[in-house]
């Protein structure tokens, strides 16, 4: 990569934090309506993630209120402050858990956790920092350590602003304010090949609906 190329993909990274800072009081209105949501939330059940869990790009924490059904307790990462105070009143300070604001593609971490979690994530991590964005993970977790991930592949045609093959879209807020973020349109079973090349022993399985979820372990 290029410096210019580096430079327009940070100002990219930079929008796309932008936006989740600027939709946090409507994210909900923006939820997908489709089927399989209620698939990812049995599987993360059945997956239990006990102990202590790291969860990265919170969010508003409705993930995190699921997490703290099995954890002992809850690091929970995201860049937005307007996101994090949502997830602040959303889990009533429960005091298991710890809030972190850092923007994940500089921040690491102080200790290692036996779970780490994300939720409708891993689809804007472009790809050149894919491969880092894993090393990070494995450098999260305790040596039999487990991840679990959800997410989606849902694009609509008015999004492509640079076309299909193009990992960046565009989304608007209620009032139009448009804005550039990463948008990886990951299959299920070309994201678990994927992830296997690079060492990661991730199982991959889609839902009825346009959601997958992933799990697995460090190595």
């Amino acid at each position: 990569m290029t410096s210019a190329d580096g430079t327009r993909l940070q100002a990219l990274l930079d929008e796309q934090i932008g936006y989740y800072r600027a939709i946090a009081t409507e994210y909900e209105r923006h939820a997908l309506p489709f089927a399989g949501a209620t698939e990812l939330t049995a599987a993360l059940d059945a997956f239990r993630p006990a102990g202590s869990v790291l969860e990265l790009a919170c969010g508003q924490g409705a993930w995190t209120t699921r997490l703290l059904r099995h954890a002992t307790d809850v690091t929970a990462v995201d860049a937005s402050p307007e996101m994090l105070a949502i997830a602040r009143a959303r889990t009533a300070d429960d005091e298991r858990v710890r809030f972190v604001q850092a923007d994940l593609f500089g921040w690491r971490p102080d200790r290692r956790y036996d779970v780490v979690f994300f939720g409708f994530w891993l689809s804007h991590v472009p790809a050149e920092r894919f491969p880092a964005f894993w090393s990070l993970v494995a450098d999260c977790l305790e040596p039999e350590g487990r991840v679990f991930f959800v997410d989606d592949a849902y694009r609509t045609a008015d999004k492509l602003i640079e076309g299909e093959r193009s990992s960046t879209i565009r989304r608007r807020l209620l009032d139009g304010t448009a804005y550039r973020i990463v948008k990886v349109p990951h299959r299920p079973r070309d994201l678990e090949r994927r992830l296997a090349r690079i060492g990661r022993r991730i199982e991959v399985r889609p839902t009825s609906g346009p959601f997958y979820w992933g799990a697995g372990s460090r190595a």
